[in-house]
């Protein structure tokens, strides 16, 4: 409710403000501990005479017939100094300098709500689902008395968020951490797999885990080959729009999800996201053939060499198996763990004048492995073969995959393929670089000894090897006619 408050309208001279700048004050404001976060200086100064704070809705009069209305949202540490940023009615931020303002306008502010958090009760007959939050946009709730966007995901939340959830399952939530996905470390993928086998001894019927998207593939590689013959499906979610955008994807995408790990016939670790830019379908990936392939579509996650699991109807909820090549679920008593990861494993790409030194580098700070993205079948310029020859020798494990992505290493074919198996490199099959990244981690944690990791390096664990490649996993941008 709007704050019980008498109009007070005052205006400053230019004399008194900094900028020149008229701030009319219209409504009070209910003061919080820090009512500006990521204001300082003259801006700061300027809405705290104004007396506003961190929600209100507020009006900038730009140039002549020019208003801007929308609700103050906080800055963060790298926004420029000299800005006030507002939410506009249409759900997008906007940053406004503060020398193009020519006055300043409280509409109004609201009292904000305590924080409550509701139980909601168990509904027998309806199986379990475990949600562990690691992180990025996915689970979040806009805030609309302050216009910010913060972590939902305590069950009431997520059914605000997405009601339909009510009708499929009892939610259960563990938050783990709240990291940028680029921030995660081998050592997070080790507590999530604890959380996960943790649920499954629990009974749970299914777990889903939310993530940020950028490095969502390493993490699912990870659970992948640390929780082998599994009974269920676990699935990793994120969103590519934060909840407050009118176009996101988080709350379909986590219903996908849901609906995955509750139907699907394969015991394997996925990636559940859009599947066309619409709203109609999501896409269940192989967690170990899944890489994002752009950096802001919604359907930006692609299988490689390799076909999708499962096609979800988000109409229908419904699925439908698309991949009959899959891991069926096993019973909960054949589980097999090993979360365990070596973090002195490299992955360097290839390219024209590639420094040999850096492979010296690698085996001279103590590197146990390093996975090479290597161009076309598997090839680095042949300049760096003795280096490659010196770390194998030190006992650092090499392993060789492809930059192009689609298809697979051959190292056969050419002379520099030829040198490189001699000296013991071993080839990545059709393994993506990061997957091929992870196993070695993977792996080596296990064992050191080169002639077991180059074994375990080439047995197919988790279908991260594709054996057979057919001419439809190749993905055709443009329909070229045939003549």
């Amino acid at each position: 409710m709007l704050v019980s408050q008498p109009f007070v309208f005052c205006v400053w001279s230019v004399a008194d403000l900094y900028l020149g700048v008229e701030l009319v004050y219209t409504l009070g404001v209910v003061s919080l501990s820090d009512p500006l976060p990521g204001y300082s200086d003259k801006v700061r100064d300027l809405l705290e005479k104004l007396g506003a704070s961190i929600g209100c809705r507020i009006r900038l009069y730009l140039a002549p017939n020019t208003i801007v209305e929308g609700l103050l949202m906080p800055k963060h540490e790298f926004s420029a100094s000299n800005t006030i940023v507002i939410k506009l009615d249409n759900g997008y931020n906007i940053g406004v300098g503060i020398e193009s303002i020519k006055s300043i306008e409280v509409v109004e502010c609201r009292e904000l709500p305590r924080a409550t958090v509701a139980t909601i009760p168990f509904r027998h007959g309806l199986p379990r689902t475990r949600i562990l939050g690691c992180g990025g946009t996915i689970a979040s709730k806009v805030e609309y008395e302050t216009g910010a966007v913060r972590p939902a995901m305590s069950p009431a939340e997520l059914i605000e968020l997405i009601p339909e959830l009510a009708e499929l399952t009892n939610i259960e939530v563990e938050v783990l951490f709240n990291i940028l996905s680029e921030d995660m470390t081998p050592r997070h993928w080790v507590a999530i797999a604890n959380a996960v086998h943790k649920a499954i001894e629990q009974g749970v019927d299914g777990v889903v885990i939310t993530h940020g998207t950028d490095t969502m593939s390493y993490t699912a590689a990870a659970l992948a080959f640390a929780l082998q013959k599994l009974p269920t499906t676990i699935a990793l979610v994120g969103a590519q729009r934060s909840s407050d955008r009118p176009s996101t994807d988080a709350a379909l995408n986590l219903l996908a999800a849901v609906i995955t790990t509750l139907n699907a016939p394969f015991g394997e670790v996925v990636v559940v996201m859009h599947g066309t830019p619409a709203d109609t379908a999501a896409l269940v990936h192989r967690g170990v053939k899944v890489r994002k392939m752009h950096s802001s579509r919604r359907d930006a996650f692609q299988s490689i060499n390799d076909k999708p699991l499962a096609l979800i109807d988000l109409v229908n909820r419904s699925l439908k198996v698309l991949n009959e090549r899959y891991i069926p679920r096993a019973p909960r008593d054949e589980l097999q763990f090993r979360p365990v990861f070596d973090e002195r494993v490299a992955l360097v790409k290839a390219y024209p004048g590639f420094q040999s030194e850096i492979i010296d580098m690698l085996v001279d700070r103590g590197f146990h492995g390093i996975v090479i993205e290597g161009t076309g079948l598997g090839h680095i310029g042949s300049h760096v073969i003795p280096s490659i020859k010196r770390a194998v020798e030190e006992g650092v494990a090499v392993v060789m995959t492809t930059q192009t992505l689609f298809g697979r290493v051959n190292m056969n074919v050419y002379t520099t393929g030829r040198k490189l198996i001699e000296v013991g490199v071993i080839p990545g099959e059709d393994m993506l670089p990061e997957v091929a990244y992870v196993k070695l981690s993977w792996v080596l944690a296990q064992t050191r000894d080169l002639e077991k990791v180059r074994e375990m390096m080439l047995t197919n664990y988790v279908n991260e090897i594709n054996p057979v490649h057919t001419p439809d996993l190749y993905p055709r941008w443009l329909e070229v006619p045939t003549v």
